[in-house]
């Protein structure tokens, strides 16, 4: 007799059933993680458009733009 792919997958009220068990196990962590997904989603889009955080620190050779690295005479 084969297995069916129907036997496996939940029904309605099981779905919600196990919804419920997760939602009571991490209810608490959801408010954080939403926070956490949207801060993540507004940085992605600002370094899409190029804006950069003031105190970000700035990449490069270290040096003031001749070249040099900073100690070099």
């Amino acid at each position: 007799m084969p297995l069916h792919v129907a036997t496996i997958v939940p029904g309605g009220w099981q779905t919600l059933l196990i919804l419920l068990v997760v939602l009571l196990l991490f209810g608490h962590r959801i408010p954080g993680m939403a926070r956490a997904l949207g801060s993540g989603i507004v940085e992605f889009r600002k370094g899409l458009k190029g804006e950069s955080d003031p105190n970000a620190p700035k990449l490069g050779n270290g040096g003031d733009g001749d070249g040099k690295k900073k100690g070099d005479a």
